[in-house]
């Protein structure tokens, strides 16, 4: 099979296609015959040495990636959940090693949840570890509710267009911030308010907030506590950049929290129901092949990416 091989921690370059084994499957998972995967930052800052690259270093070989959708072609012995020729898709050993860029993947059954027929793969593929980002650091520590003031932070990057969509479902009022050429996109996605964050301070744009995901860090961290309600919460994302998020919330009398995503098939089964009923879509900027992944390395890592973008082993 084809498949993503990391030689050592650096640049693009250093992601190089190989033919490989297809894996042996173990009893709780499937093997799937990959159609798309997901590009992510934290693909990225592993690749580069950072990130998970440290845990996973000492794998040979090394496949990158943790987002697939595809087709089922053998279930393990212990796996009722899904058989042959089921499409599937998830974020799959996060944080551990997902080997998401090769034609087949070996993929804990639990990890991953049924594609919804009317989604095309790429836009599974897209709505596995952003979505599942979203969904759980907007539940992780709250419940929303309709009328709340939700303020989401790169709002039209891959986890920040599923959390305005998610937010804007759950009847919260939404205010998204992103540069001034993706205004309209930010607001075609649900959010109320498109906050420019070249246009000005964040305190001289919005107040009153009760909750805030913060998919940036450092000072965003900061301006974000000026905007909040007493009591209000703010779950932090980039970790490197979120660590005093907890004492300095304290201090103003709030609530902060650094989050990590998860594996989880049962809440995948949720995005995917919300996918299916068009509650949340996926929006995919680029699509690149294996051939080309370095590129697709290139671009997620400019930090300007609107929306997903994905790759295919054809």
């Amino acid at each position: 099979m084809k498949a993503i091989v990391l030689k050592e921690a650096g640049g693009p370059e250093n992601l190089v296609l190989e033919e490989l084994p297809v894996p042996a499957v173990g009893p709780e998972e499937v093997l799937v015959a990959v159609q798309s995967v997901s590009i992510n930052p934290i693909d990225a800052k592993t690749r580069s040495g950072k990130g998970l690259y440290p845990v996973l270093k000492y794998e040979d070989p090394l496949i990158p990636g943790w987002d697939i959708s595809g087709r089922v072609v053998e279930a393990g012995s212990k796996v009722s959940a899904f058989k042959k020729d089921d499409e599937v898709f998830g974020m799959i050993n996060f944080p551990g090693h997902g080997k998401a860029y090769a034609e087949y993947v070996a993929a804990p059954a639990a990890h991953l949840t049924g594609k919804p027929a009317n989604i095309s793969h790429h836009e599974a593929a897209a709505a596995s570890l952003a979505a599942l980002t979203a969904w759980q650091s907007l539940h992780a520590f709250t419940t929303l509710k309709k009328g709340q003031r939700v303020l989401i932070h790169a709002a039209a990057g891959g986890v920040g267009h599923f959390a305005v969509q998610i937010a804007r479902r759950a009847g919260a009022w939404v205010a998204g911030t992103a540069s001034t050429a993706n205004r309209g996109f930010v607001l075609e996605t649900g959010a109320h308010q498109f906050i420019d964050y070249t246009a000005g301070t964040l305190e001289d744009q919005i107040a009153d907030i009760d909750i805030v995901l913060d998919t940036i860090g450092g000072d965003t961290i900061d301006h974000s506590l000026k905007v909040m309600k007493k009591g209000a919460i703010i779950v932090s994302i980039p970790s490197g950049r979120n660590e005093a998020v907890a004492r300095k919330a304290e201090a103003a009398g709030m609530l902060g929290h650094t989050f990590k995503v998860q594996s989880d098939g049962k809440d995948m089964k949720i995005l995917a129901s919300l996918l299916e009923q068009g509650m949340i879509r996926s929006h995919i900027s680029r699509i690149y092949d294996f051939a080309h992944i370095a590129a697709a390395h290139a671009q997620i890592e400019t930090g300007h990416t609107v929306g997903k973008i994905v790759a295919t082993p054809a």
